[in-house]
């Protein structure tokens, strides 16, 4: 029996078996057994294998990766052709893409890569279609754009959420508060610093079990669901900040047009006839949580000119503006002086461990 056959049978398996105290624990275990089964196809190895990290050949340049997945024909490469002075060929046909096509958007001093990739189809995550390098590419973007027909919406968001979860790309979810150690002797030592109903000692146990893990210490923090706990236990889930664009709005009533507005982590937008692509633009950027810093020469005015700032992450601190400025800054840095909003007045003498918020003007001493 294959893989794919024996992720088929636990599902079957964990479908028909009723939800209740005496069935938990066999879930639990079941559910081990399927993630684990879930990353030998994802990952294979050895003669004939994809090998780990199998995906389309194209270098992470500029301040930020955005990544666009959706189904064929749902107006990704429009978008992309909207977005960037980058062609890619689009047609009322499917799969039309066929590689990963990268664009630059440029927005607010900041280069940010957009990717225009092959549609997904369902069974992806089994590696049917180009779903396993597109995949591959996803994880390594900072922001996904799921690019769905405004039409088709609601089927169309459930199966690709179903297919990026199955390979453990997490959406808009934070990474569980779950502290998971792994020790050569001592048995399994298990603590929560809160009240559990989902989890619980034997269940905790019993996962590790199914994973051969027999010494080790587990702390929860929150609490945390047995999926999260083996997305913890696993340690190669990702977790990225997603944005639902709904394209094709033109061809929608506007009480439907105002219903998906409103949802959490939503856009509404037509590629055909250029509508909302400004505010789609303003929510990437948000979404990124990209900072832009200004420098100051001693004597001198700030250059607060578009294409002067330093992009940097949200929660960046003058070491990282250190860095990004030369790399041997931060061991000769002395003091920084800081105007903005980040400092307690301004301006004011920080160390290097200040963190900075958007817009702030730096002036670095040196030693």
């Amino acid at each position: 029996m294959g893989i794919v056959e024996k992720i088929q049978e636990i599902e079957r398996e964990i479908s028909r078996t009723q939800k209740n105290k005496a069935t938990e624990y066999h879930l639990g275990i079941l559910k081990a057994k399927l993630a684990k089964y879930r990353q030998q196809l994802l990952e294979p190895t050895g003669k004939g294998g994809a090998g780990k990290g199998e995906g389309f050949d194209v270098m992470k340049s500029g301040d930020a990766r955005v990544a666009m997945v959706g189904f064929p024909s749902v107006g990704k490469s429009t978008l992309l052709s909207s977005l960037t002075s980058t062609h890619s060929e689009a047609a009322s046909y499917e799969f039309t893409t066929l590689t990963c096509i990268p664009g630059v958007i440029s927005y607010q001093g900041a280069n940010i890569q957009l990717l225009d990739m092959p549609g997904i189809i369902e069974g992806a995550s089994q590696g049917k279609g180009r779903g396993r390098q597109v995949i591959a590419v996803a994880k390594t973007a900072d922001l996904i754009l799921m690019i769905l027909d405004a039409g088709k919406s609601d089927i169309q968001k459930a199966l690709l959420e179903r297919e990026l979860e199955e390979v453990g790309i997490r959406l808009n979810k934070q990474r569980p508060h779950i502290y998971v150690k792994q020790k050569k002797v001592g048995g399994v030592k298990f603590t929560h610093t809160v009240p559990l109903t989902h989890c619980n000692e034997k269940m905790v146990m019993n996962i590790l079990h199914a994973y051969k893990i027999f010494n080790a210490d587990v702390v929860f923090r929150e609490d945390c669901t047995v999926d999260e706990f083996i997305d913890v236990l696993l340690g190669n889930r990702v977790y990225l900040t997603c944005l639902y664009v709904y394209n094709k709005i033109d061809q929608i009533s506007i009480e439907e047009i105002d219903r998906l507005a409103r949802l959490p982590h939503h856009v509404v937008i037509s590629c055909e006839m250029n509508l909302n692509m400004d505010y789609l633009l303003e929510k990437v950027w948000e979404y990124l949580a990209l900072v832009r810093v200004y420098t100051k020469k001693p004597g001198n005015a700030p250059d607060l000119g578009p294409e002067d700032g330093i992009i940097l992450r949200k929660g960046a601190t003058i070491e990282h503006c250190c860095h990004a400025l030369h790399r041997t800054l931060a061991s000769q840095f002395k003091y920084a002086i800081v105007w903005g909003t980040s400092p307690k007045f301004s301006p004011q003498r920080v160390g290097i461990h200040h963190k900075l918020d958007h817009e702030d003007v730096i002036q670095i001493v040196k030693k």
